[in-house]
Order: structure tokens, then C-alpha cells, then sequence
């Protein structure tokens, strides 16, 4: 895991050089361990390092092949590492190094462009070639790991975050009108290759970019997720044992993989105590858990300690427990927002940030329960979504009505004429919803959950929280084989029993049945979604502040309703519309814009 950047002029120009270092400080935090620089001509990397496999200084990087005239920046791991190398000895490749890293190079110059459909795990990835002059990208298929680039008058720049291409000069920090509708209908998503700011865009996962010397991009996408049942039928206990092997699988892959400890995130959710389960059923003994916890408000508790709890005493981990105050909370608060590579509006933001911090002076690997909801049905929206569909038979109005944070009209009274002109979010998702890819209704809207939104909530959130602290947080649930498998399930064995039903039926006997049988939970962070005291005054002095008031993003007869009754203005999934807006505000005021 690390940050990578580099500069590629197409102008006949050579890079910047300090352009690098700029962006490397910026990347710092993603890799503490080494920082390393390469140039050739018209192109520039720039490396930080998180050492996690192959600690040695032989998987530095950025890595130089001069066998097969390539270079390579690389931010991910690759899980499927070892058995790559096996087959690329096995047609003559030589390595020098243990890690994942030179196979990508040695899989480059084997397969070309394709070396992707090989690889299995997260990444970001640069190669250059020196003999063509050309410089190709590529994302992981969930989009796990970042990749945010933009085109100058000189040519094309790349970073792990927008912070670091902001380090640079003549980048168009104007906010985009379709970023913005997205942004605020799908709490805080803002699908790629779009981001906030119109001159910073992101290769989309499962996606390559090849840019030639003559500045001809070719992109291609090289993975899909197909949705629609197999021609062999299989019987409920079949696809239950078969989603019970490939978890196994997943969370096997993800714990061996790595010359360092690997702890686990422990919410007290099904997930993550599924994990626990998952990785003590497959021999692991020293199993390291993490749980953090908010004051409790009238409305809502600020933890769930009785439920990991429950968990650590089942199996006996080696448990941190972190409790965080509330003004702590807010004295944090600008931290979190400043390692945000774009706006986040998740609460629960500022406790994996506390969280991490604390984790990273334990371990340097963890794993999390992200994706099991949108991979398995988990969120209770779901099922009302398919009702409505039966009803009607209009996807994009029954994933909208139950799912969009405001509705086109809202957005036209809170946004400025300038900012909103037509529905941007609705052209975005019915395409999405009326796929061909899936049999179902829910099967399209679980579809373009985990290959379009969850890439940016919450897959991005926990990346880029955990990296501020230099720690690699890796998703299993987001595993190649388990979500193609998960795709092609049959619809009742997620949705049964309120959601996860295939992941509840694993789970009984191995996991606190407390655990299994408790209501849906969420990070809890209630400080930020029942707006009161310190909070609120900090939100108001946001959106009153003149800097908000000259940028003209928003209505202010939409902020004085909305300040007026702080807690009253919820989403149809109870975030605070109040908090959205300041989020969006501090964020621009943080990085200067």
C-alpha cells in the first residue's frame, strides 16, 4: 500500500521535478517507509512506500526493469502474487525480488495491457514503457484504490489523492455542476470519472488508460459484472456452502498475504464479527480485534461495545478498545476532513480516521466488513426498492424514492442558478438500473451498488482514513470470485430475514447469536447526526463564514431554513442535510479553494 504520482509532458517539454516532490509530500502519509523518484525524458514517478510485503529494500519503488525497458509505480497489493510468479517463471521470467510488485512488471511485459485481467486484489498502477514512450493505468475491478489524474497545457499528472495534483499548477479548481447534483443526491458519491472539481477526474475502476507520445489516450474497461443467474441451478444449502468457501477464501487471501501482523476492524456489526468467525474457522490463532465508541446522545448510543465484546469473548482476540469523547470528536474533526481526498459525508468518517490512528500503532494491515450490504442486501432499503419496482415497474423511481438524499427539486432551491440546471443524477443511474446484466430488479440495483457507488462511499472513505495513519485496510468482501458469485445468487437468500440472509446462515453457531439476531447497526457517530451545541456552532460558522457567502454554492433563505431546525432536515437514509452542506464548505476552505 502506498502513494503514487507522476507527470508525463506531452508538449516536448521535460517534467517538473519539483512538481514530483510536491506531490509526494502530500502523499506522505500513505507511505512512511521509503520515498523514491524516477525520471526518463518526458515522463517523472514519484513513490511513497507502505512496506507490507517483502520488506526489504529489493520491492522499493519506483521499480526499473531494464530487461524489458519498463517502470512501474504501484499503490495496492495483489493477492494472487505468488501463483502469478509460479506461471511467469514457468515461461522464463527471472525475479530478484519476493513482492507483488515486480510480478506486475514481469506480467506487463508477458501479457501487455492485459497483465490486468490477471491480477486479483486492489491497485493503482503506472507503467512506462521506454521504448514506445507511453504510459499506461490501470484500476482494480471495485475501484478499491484510488487514481485521480488531470490534463495541462503541458500534458497529463496522476496521484493516490486530488490533494497532491493540487500541489501543481494550472489545474482547473472550478466546481463541476454534475459532480455537485451527484454529490448531493448520493450522499457524498460522485461517481468516476467525474470528481468535485472540473479539472481533476478519476479512472474508473475496472478501467485502463494508455496515453501515447503524440497524446492519444485509448481507455478501455476490462471487467464486468455480470448479475444474471447461471445455467447450472443450484439448491439454497449449495449456494450457501459455496459462498461460505469463497469467504474463507477471501479472508485466507487477505490474512496471508502480508509479511506483517493483519488485525480486523471490529464494529460489533455482522460483518466484521463474521470476519473474526471466518478467520479463527480457518486456523488462525492470534487473531487481533479493534472497536471504537462516541459519547451516547439522548437519541442514539455512541457505541457498540456489548455486541464486539461478545465477539472477543467467543474467541478470545486480542482486543484494543478505543473510546472518543465528543470534544474530542470536534477537535479532530479538521484532521479527518483535510486527509478526505473529495468531500465525505459518512459520520463515521472521523471514527475510522480516530480509529486508525490508534490501530496503526498496533498493526500495519487490517481487515474491514465494507461491501457486505451492498454485495449481500444488507441496508433496509432494499426490499422496499424491489416492492416498488413489483408495483410499478419504474426502476430509476423506485431506487430514487427510497435512496436519494434530495430530489431535483430540493436541489434547485438549495443550489445557486449558476450550480443546477437539469436532473444530472437521474440521466447518471436509470442506464444503471435498466442494465441487461442482471434478472431482476434488485439484482441491477445491487449491481450498480458495488460496481458505481459504494466506490466512493464507503470503499473510499476507509481508504483514505486508514492511510492518513499509513495503515492498509483490506476488504474481503469485496473479493473478485466472492462478488461474481454473490452476483449470480438468487435474490431471496440476501433479502430473506431483513437482508444478508445467506451471511446470517453462515454465521449461526460460529458467531454470538446477539450478534446475528440484533437490529441493523451503523458506525455510530451521533454528535454529527443530531446537530446541537459545539457542533451546530461550528457548522453555522461555515455556512455563514464570507467565504461561503462569496462563493455562491448555495441559497441562503435554503441555509437559514436548514440552521433554523438543525436536527429536523434528515435523508431518507437519516444523514443530517445540514452537515452535508458544511462538509462540502469546510472541505473547499481546507484545501484552500
Amino acid at each position: 500500500m502506498c502513494g503514487i504520482c507522476g507527470e508525463y509532458r506531452l508538449d516536448g517539454s521535460l517534467p517538473e521535478l519539483n512538481h514530483i516532490q510536491k506531490m509526494m509530500e502530500k502523499l506522505q502519509k500513505r507511505g512512511p517507509d521509503h520515498a523514491g523518484t524516477y525520471s526518463d525524458g518526458s515522463l517523472a514517478f514519484g513513490h511513497r512506500r507502505l512496506s507490507i510485503i517483502d520488506l526489504s529494500e529489493k520491492s522499493n519503488q519506483p521499480m526499473v526493469d531494464m530487461q524489458h525497458s519498463l517502470a512501474l509505480v504501484f499503490n495496492g497489493t495483489i493477492y494472487n502474487h505468488p501463483e502469478l510468479r509460479k506461471e511467469l517463471k514457468a515461461k522464463g521470467h527471472q525475479f530478484t525480488s519476493t513482492g507483488d510488485t515486480e510480478v506486475i512488471l514481469k506480467a506487463y511485459a508477458q501479457w501487455g495491457t492485459d497483465c490486468v485481467k490477471h491480477f486479483m486484489g486492489m491497485f493503482a498502477i503506472a507503467i512506462w514503457d521506454m521504448r514506445e514512450k507511453s504510459l499506461f493505468l490501470a484500476r482494480d475491478r471495485m475501484g478499491i484504490k484510488p487514481l485521480y489524474y488531470a490534463f495541462t497545457a503541458q500534458g497529463f499528472r496522476f496521484a493516490s489523492n486530488i490533494q497532491a495534483l493540487l500541489e501543481t499548477p494550472d489545474i482547473d479548481t472550478g466546481l463541476d455542476a454534475v459532480a455537485l447534483h451527484n454529490l448531493f443526491t448520493l450522499h457524498a458519491v460522485v461517481p468516476a470519472p467525474r470528481t468535485i472539481l472540473k479539472g481533476i477526474r478519476k479512472l474508473e475502476p475496472a478501467h485502463s488508460l494508455t496515453i501515447k507520445a503524440n497524446g492519444e489516450q485509448q481507455l478501455q474497461r476490462y471487467w464486468s459484472l455480470d448479475a444474471r443467474r447461471p445455467a447450472q441451478q443450484l439448491s439454497d444449502n449449495e449456494w450457501i456452502e459455496a459462498i461460505h468457501e469463497a469467504l474463507k477464501t477471501a479472508v485466507r487471501r487477505r490474512n496471508n498475504i502480508a509479511d506483517v501482523p493483519v488485525g480486523v476492524l471490529l464494529s460489533g456489526g455482522l460483518d466484521s464479527s463474521l470476519l473474526v468467525g471466518l478467520l479463527h474457522e480457518i486456523g488462525i490463532e492470534d487473531i487481533r480485534t479493534f472497536t471504537i465508541g462516541f459519547d451516547d446522545q439522548p437519541e442514539e448510543r455512541g457505541s457498540e461495545y456489548e455486541y464486539s465484546d461478545a465477539v472477543v469473548e467467543r474467541f478470545q482476540t486480542r482486543h484494543h478498545k478505543v473510546h472518543i469523547p465528543n470534544e474530542q470528536t470536534l477537535k479532530r474533526l479538521p484532521e479527518a476532513v483535510a486527509n478526505m481526498a473529495e468531500p465525505m459525508f459518512g459520520q463515521d468518517a472521523i471514527g475510522f480516521y480516530l480509529l486508525s490512528e490508534q490501530v496503526s500503532q498496533q498493526v500495519k494491515v487490517v481487515q474491514s466488513g465494507q461491501g457486505a450490504d451492498e454485495v449481500f442486501g444488507g441496508y433496509f432499503w432494499y426490499p422496499q426498492m424491489q416492492a416498488a419496482y413489483e408495483q410499478t415497474g419504474d426502476a430509476l423511481e423506485s431506487f430514487r424514492q427510497f435512496y436519494f438524499d434530495r430530489d431535483h427539486d430540493e436541489m434547485t432551491a438549495m443550489l445557486t442558478a449558476e450550480y443546477i440546471s437539469k436532473d444530472f443524477t437521474a440521466d447518471m443511474m436509470r442506464p444503471l438500473l435498466e442494465t441487461t446484466q442482471a434478472d431482476e430488479y434488485i439484482d441491477a440495483v445491487l449491481r450498480a451498488d458495488v460496481t458505481t457507488l459504494i466506490v466512493d462511499d464507503p470503499v473510499k472513505r476507509v481508504d483514505n482514513m486508514t492511510m492518513a495513519w499509513g495503515l492498509e485496510a483490506r476488504v474481503p468482501f469485496l473479493d473478485q470470485e466472492l462478488v461474481e458469485l454473490a452476483a449470480t445468487m438468487p435474490a431471496h437468500l440476501k433479502l430473506q430475514e431483513n437482508g444478508k440472509f445467506v451471511l446470517k446462515k453462515i454465521a449461526r453457531g460460529l458467531v454470538p447469536d446477539s450478534v446475528i439476531d440484533r437490529p441493523k447497526g451503523y458506525f455510530p457517530v451521533p454528535a454529527l447526526k443530531f446537530v446541537r451545541g459545539e457542533f451546530l456552532d461550528f457548522m453555522r460558522d461555515i455556512l455563514l463564514s464570507q467565504q461561503c457567502m462569496e462563493r455562491g454554492l448555495y441559497q441562503r433563505s435554503y441555509i437559514d431554513k436548514l440552521l433554523n431546525k438543525p436536527e429536523a432536515y434528515l435523508t431518507r437514509i437519516k444523514g443530517s442535510k445540514l452537515w452535508h452542506m458544511a462538509l462540502l464548505e469546510f472541505w473547499l476552505q481546507t484545501n484552500g479553494l
